[in-house]
């Protein structure tokens, strides 16, 4: 076969990864950047261009793309969909996890295990928010970070008032969740291929922090997760749409509560803290269901 890796940078260490594991299973890998590619969108026979050539004859992408780049990226996506090849995460389910708001509205119809979430956009609401999140501590969310930036922890009601102002402020869009003390500033990763899931971690946040983040300076290790944490991973997988999702989750006193569903998990903690080759469990999910033009929304949303 040949698989597209959809990348800014060959050296990251899960686009080398991926690319390792597809020419070990004796597929032709290539590295695209997808902030490179151009296209025709009135073209009656869609296509992509990268550095002055069409790109033809791929079986299957692997998008990774990066928050930063979400929308021209999963346009990227969307247009190699519609010439029919495979993707393992379709620009759809890429756009719905990315936009975080959205993804826990999702998850909450399903009835899957959140924190108490809170969304307002006038100050004059801003008690009444509170109160129904739980009182302080909480936990203030931008909507457009990534990994531990703009989520804050306000100890007091004030505290809270005064970064949701500082938010408001500057015109971001944020949500207010309840905090939940008793994870201990550890979280769990728990990466999803398929219906399945192929490894866990533990995060747990540097000392007197309470995000986990691994780039954040957190520690990871392996850890065996419950039946309800495994099912609740997959069902949140499933939700977005993702066949490749990091779902990260907290250990709370009613059970497993979902913080994220991630379309671009990084394999460097996870492969390092298990010991799993999950780039080789992706590209065997591709040899298993790679089939031209097997796009559920085939290029629409």
């Amino acid at each position: 076969m040949k698989i597209g890796v959809l990348s800014t940078n060959r050296e990251l260490y899960s686009t080398r990864r991926l690319v390792e594991a597809g020419e070990e299973r004796g597929h032709k890998m290539r590295v695209i950047n997808h902030k490179r590619c151009y296209m025709n969108i009135t073209s009656h026979n869609p296509g992509v261009h990268y550095k002055g050539d069409s790109i033809d004859g791929l079986d299957a992408i692997i998008p990774r793309i990066g928050a930063s780049v979400s929308f021209y990226g999963t346009a990227v996506v969307r247009q190699f969909e519609m010439m029919g090849v495979y993707s393992v995460n379709e620009s759809v389910a890429i756009t719905r996890s990315r936009d975080k708001l959205r993804a826990l509205q999702l998850l909450s119809r399903k009835g899957i295990g959140m924190p108490v979430t809170g969304f307002a956009n006038s100050p004059d609401d801003t008690n009444d928010l509170l109160k129904f999140v739980g009182g302080a501590p909480v936990v203030v969310k931008l909507l457009e970070g990534t990994q531990g930036v703009g989520v804050v922890l306000a100890e007091t009601h004030k505290a809270a008032e005064s970064v949701i102002e500082a938010f408001r402020g500057l015109k971001a869009e944020f949500m207010v969740q309840e905090f939940i003390k008793e994870a201990g500033g550890s979280d769990i990763r728990a990466f999803v291929v398929g219906d399945k899931v192929v490894a866990s971690m533990k995060r747990t946040g540097k000392e007197g922090e309470f995000r986990s983040n691994l780039h954040r300076g957190g520690s990871a290790k392996v850890i065996k997760i419950t039946p309800e944490e495994r099912s609740t991973a997959v069902r949140s997988a499933r939700v977005m749409g993702l066949n490749v999702a990091g779902v990260d989750m907290l250990r709370s006193n009613h059970g497993p509560v979902v913080m994220e569903v991630n379309s671009s998990p990084g394999l460097e903690g996870i492969e390092n803290a298990t010991g799993k080759d999950v780039a080789a469990l992706i590209i065997e999910f591709i040899e298993k269901n790679s089939k031209f033009g097997k796009t559920r929304t085939r290029g629409k949303g």
